[in-house]
Order: C-alpha cells, then structure tokens, then sequence
C-alpha cells in the first residue's frame, strides 16, 4: 500500500506542548539531561535504555508501592525470563482506587437506558465490602476468582475486590455459550464465581441462570456463586443453583464502617498474577495466558498518559464485553483518576446512536470502538458530525482489526475534524499495544501513527532480516522484553506451550503473529494475522489488504477471505455480505474485482466471489477467517463456543461454487 503523504490531523502546537508526553520529555531533560528532536529519537532511547525509560515512567506516572524496587531489571536479555522492579511489592487495586471522594468513577449505562454511577468515594467503599465478604470467604492470594459477567459496575468492583487480595480475576461475557465457559474456567479452577442473571441485547432480555446453574454444577473447584441481579432490577430468583448467594445480600452482611476502614491492600510483587486472559479458542480449547499486575499496571498507565494523554479531567469510553482484553485495558483508566463510561448492550443498536449520543451526554473524551462499528455506521449512513455536538470528543480509539483508509476519511469528514484518530494494535497475549496513537504526531490514513514507547518492534522477513520502511511486508515481532510480557500459561510449568506461542520461530524474539510493515512517516500498517495470510502463486497477501478496498463499494456490508488449496497451489476466495436488495451479479463481481486490481495488484483479485448473509465471528468481534478456511476445506472448526454467530458457519461448508 502507498502511504499518503498529507496527514488528515496534526496536533497544534498548543496542544503538544500541554500533552502528558511533552511533560514527560521535560521530566527526562530535567533528570538525565536528554533531549530528543521528534519521537523516532525518544522512541529508540526507550528501547535502549529500557531501565532509565521504565523508571522515569514509574516516576512520573506516580506509581504506588509499599516497598521499593532493589533494581529495575534482571536478566534482560533473558527474553522469556526477565524480571522487571525485583523487591518492589505493590498492589494492583491500590493504584486504581488512589482517588477516594466525590468525583465520579464509574458510568454504567445499559441499552434500555438504565444509567448508574459510582463515584470514587462510593467505589473504595463497595470494594471494600466485597473484600471483607471474599476474605471470610477464605479468598487468599493465589485463589481464582472468576466472573461470568456484564460490563457494568458490580464486575468492576469484584474484579477490584479480587485483586486488592491478591486473587487472580478472570472473566467471560454472559453471551459466552457453556462449553466455552467451561473450557476456560475449568482450567483455572476457580474458588468463587461471580455471575448474572441475565442480561439485554439488541433488545432482547437473555436469562442466564439456567448456564449459571450448569456452570456451577460441573466447576467442583467452586465454593461460592455469587449472583448479580442484573436483568431482574431486584434480588434474583436462584432456581436452586448450588452455594449461590445474592450480591447485594452479600454486600449488606459487610456494610459496615468497621469493613471499610479495616480496608487492606495485599502488598505484593510486581510479577504477582494479576489476570488469566484467554485465546479465541477457535483452533482448539482457549490458551490460559497469565499476566502480572506489575506490568499490567505500568504498561497500561504509559499507553493511557503518554499515548492517549488520559488525565482527571477526562472521561474514557471503550465498548468492550468482559470477555476481551479491551475492558482490562479501560478499567485501568481509574489510575489516571478519569471517568470511565461502561456499557452493556449492542453497539448497533439503532445504528449505534445509543452510544454517539453518551458522547455528549456523558461528556466523553476519549471513545473507544472497533474498526466494524465505524464501518457499519458509515455504510448504514450515519453523520454524527450533523447530529450532535461532539464538542467534549478529542480522541476516537479504534481496534478489533486493521481501520481502513476509507474509515479514517469518514471520521474526518463526518464526525469530527479536529481529534486524534489513533488505531490501536497489541492484543491479550500483551494485555496492551505494540504500536498505537501519539498526542504529539500528525495522523495519515490507514496508518497506525507509532510504535509504543519500550517496545522493541521491528518488521522482519522470513530469515529474520528487519526491514526498513518501505521495504516491504513482515512478521511483526518484538526484539526485547517488556513489563507486561505475560507470565506464562497456566498449566505450564515448564513453558513450554508459551515459548512455542511466541518464541518458537525466533530464538529470544516475540513473534506476535501480525503481517505488517513501516511507513515513512514512522507509522505502521497491519495487513491481517500471520496464521491468515493468503499465498497465491507464492505470494503473501494480507487479508486487509483486500478489506480495505471493499470499504468504498457501498453494496457490500461485510467480508471475509481466505486462500483455498486449489491445483497445488492457493486461490483467493472472497465471500461477501450484500446491502438488503443488492444482488451478486456479473457487475458486481466486475466491480469488486477492478477495485481490487486497481488499487493492489492482480495476486489479490479473487478468484472466486460468492455470496452470504452473514460473517463468523468471535465473542470479541474478528473475523473467524481460519473457521471459515476449515469449512471451505471441509475440515472441522475446534471450538465453536467462541464465535458469536457459529451458525454462519454452516454457509461456507460444501459451496458447490468452490469445486471448479
């Protein structure tokens, strides 16, 4: 892809000198006496000198700890095994609850309009409650505590809870089936289970208990479910769910100012588990991947402050379900003492106008979203430029998949002409970023503007060699570790499922699966996951690369392609979902073709181009491109429990198209 070379935005000079990250410079002048003259310079001092960047930042972020780090790190080159802050003993929840008065923490809206608030005050105090009941409960550092939950206030406080104690938070969404529940939580053995009694979407009300009820039967581990009357609106009927009691019950028996005031925070290490994460899980039963709260914190608190230049005077939206890493990522907002907007609910409802109109209602700043709602809203017509104010929006996050070119130009021209558009990428395997936004930079479409500060990102060919920008597409991988580089998996213990995750195809490098490569601007492009890429005639294609033409053709809603093994070679197959009346036929096919060929190359135009009505998804939003590929292939899909719509699958399977 050719970069454009005028950016969409650039930041006023007003605006760099007050950002976060320009004061951060300052404290690095005035400390160490370095000075940097644009970012690819303070960027390549962070990664090698890993100590002094970690340590002004632990500095400047003010982070909380009971007891000092002996050093800054261990065994650096060691790539898994470095140890980041060893001595330094810290509590994860501490830092989150550091504000305790009357401004507002948490916003928790539904899509029926249901609207509840905690401020800091009320949020340190329910925290404390829970904790008084988890800890005569026998909860202990090192006990699971899991949550099938909604995005909503009580899941923050028992996650909060949880980790104040220094137990272990893991979570699924409530639109999780069994199976998938079980595949997860069953290899953690959780000791207590937070769960609702249903829930609302696309406005429909979904019972829950009948799961929760099945789930709690077949988790022997489990010594207490703790019920969240979320649906009922008042304690819920447990239909007889074994050791289940009521949260606000739970809450009451401990609602006393002896319980807050004995409040504790566990001081713990720095790589103490903080979170299990989970793989998608559709290539086999979920990876349990363990981050520390150290890190977490740390790098959660660079990427808010320096990337996304959150402070107090903010308030932080993502849309987010409890089954992916964005919701850790946006809670952690309360260390910057932000406002922190939740939602539970369809993001599309009604065109995602619930959502566009919490921005001015709720005075959001920073809103977070997936690169799918931008493209639905955009296609569905949607100008929220013409229908609200917007006057409160700086920043628009965007993640999930690559944002194409014709994305950056709709929030430009239809939503708000003055803001930072920064696409994000890292995932749960780093509970964080490799490369993302930048205050202080300008934005150029289909680009994401930097590499994160500390990491060691290069884009490399097949034989290992980093190539420059504008030298061609890579494997993304990370040369150096980093505070947040996960603990391992949990269940082994010699490592050696988490080395072959990452560190398998390069010896001491990450190799974080992206297909990728360097602009000359400084910026990055994704071109789709490394395990999807396309190989025509030995070419390797990113399925982005073909995403992003499609954007403009406004007859097609959705897309999915994959590379099917045809005459001992491979040949793109594009599947596509079409706008209600629309039909596939020969004009259209031409259509999508000479878009494609126009604007890549003759390798990309796919071979073949058949119709369907919807995607396979997972739970957190991507595109199931490798599901879709074992159905073309008639191969079976492991795990369907982790896609949100299993059932598109039963499109791709036997197309009689795909035989010649």
């Amino acid at each position: 892809m050719t970069a454009s070379q005028t950016p969409l935005w650039s930041p006023s000079p007003e605006q760099i000198a007050n950002s976060q990250l320009s004061r951060f410079q300052a404290q690095l002048q005035a400390r160490l006496n370095v000075h940097f003259d644009d970012y690819a310079a303070l960027h390549r001092w962070s990664v090698e000198q890993r100590e002094s960047f970690w340590e002004q930042l632990w500095q400047f972020a003010d982070v909380r700890a009971s007891q000092p780090y002996e050093a800054v790190l261990r065994e650096g080159e060691r790539f898994p095994g470095s140890q980041w802050f060893p001595g330094s003993r810290l509590n994860f929840a501490e830092n989150l609850l550091r504000r305790r008065d009357d401004k507002t923490a948490l916003v928790a809206l539904r899509e029926d309009g249901q609207r509840r608030t905690l401020t800091y005050a009320e949020l340190f105090e329910q925290v404390a409650l829970l904790a008084a009941a988890m800890r005569q409960r026998g909860v202990v550092a090192g006990d699971r505590v899991a949550g099938f939950m909604p995005n909503t206030l009580e899941t923050v406080v028992a996650m909060l809870a949880a980790s104040s104690l220094g137990a272990i938070w893991s979570s699924c969404s409530p639109d999780f089936g069994l199976s998938g529940v079980l595949d997860r939580f069953s290899q953690i053995r959780p000791k207590l289970l937070f769960a609702v009694d249903g829930y609302r979407y696309n406005g429909k009300a979904i019972d829950t208990l009948e799961r929760v009820n099945a789930i709690s039967s077949q988790l022997d581990s489990l010594e207490a479910v703790v019920v969240v009357p979320f649906l009922s609106g008042e304690t819920a009927e447990l239909k007889g769910i074994d050791r289940a009691v009521c949260y606000r019950a739970v809450m009451a028996e401990f609602a006393t100012d002896d319980a807050v005031a004995a409040m504790q925070f566990a001081p713990l290490p720095f790589d103490h588990p903080l979170y299990i994460m989970y793989s998608s899980g559709t290539t086999g039963v979920p990876k349990c991947i363990v981050h520390g709260a150290g890190g977490t914190l740390l790098q959660h608190l660079k990427e808010h402050r320096l990337h996304c230049d959150i402070s107090d005077d903010d308030v932080v939206f993502y849309f987010t379900t409890c089954g992916w890493m964005m919701w850790n990522w946006l809670v952690s907002a309360l260390a910057c003492e932000a406002t922190v907007v939740l939602y539970d609910g369809s993001p599309m409802l009604d065109n995602g106008r619930p959502l566009l109109e919490a921005i001015d209602r709720e005075g959001i700043s920073v809103f977070g979203t997936s690169a799918k709602f931008l493209s639905a809203i955009q296609k569905t017509g949607v100008c929220p430029a013409r229908d609200y104010s917007l006057a409160s929006l700086r920043a628009i996050l965007s993640t999930g998949s690559p944002l194409s070119e014709e994305s950056y130009h709709y929030v430009y021209r239809d939503i708000k002409a003055d803001l930072q558009l920064s696409s994000i990428s890292g995932g749960t395997d780093i509970i964080s970023c490799f490369v993302l936004g930048n205050p202080t930079l300008p934005v150029y479409a289909g680009e994401i503007q930097c590499i994160g500060l500390g990491m060691a990102v290069e884009i490399w060919d097949d034989d290992g060699t980093a190539l420059g920008a504008g030298e061609g597409k890579g494997e993304l991988v990370c040369t150096r570790s980093f505070p947040s580089c996960p603990i391992g998996f949990w269940n082994d213990d010699h490592g050696e499922k988490f080395h072959k995750a990452y560190f398998d195809r390069f010896e001491n490098i990450w190799a974080h699966g992206d297909f990728a490569e360097l602009t000359r601007h400084g910026g990055i492009i994704i071109h789709g996951r490394s395990d999807a890429i396309l190989n025509p005639g030995g070419v390797r294609i990113g399925s982005a690369e073909i995403y992003r033409q499609l954007e403009p053709l406004d007859a097609i809603l959705d897309s999915v392609v994959i590379g099917q093994r045809w005459q001992d070679d491979v040949r793109v197959v594009l599947f596509v979902v079409l706008r209600e009346g629309v039909r596939l036929d020969d004009t259209l096919q031409q259509q999508i073709r000479q878009q494609i060929r126009q604007h890549t190359t003759p390798r990309h135009v796919p071979a073949k181009i058949l119709q369907v009505s919807d995607i396979p998804r997972t739970i957190s939003g991507k595109i199931a491109e490798l599901a879709v590929r074992n159905c073309v292939h008639g191969e079976a899909v492991k795990n369907t429990d982790a896609l949100a719509n299993p059932d598109a699958l039963d499109q791709f399977r036997g197309r009689s198209e795909l035989d010649d």
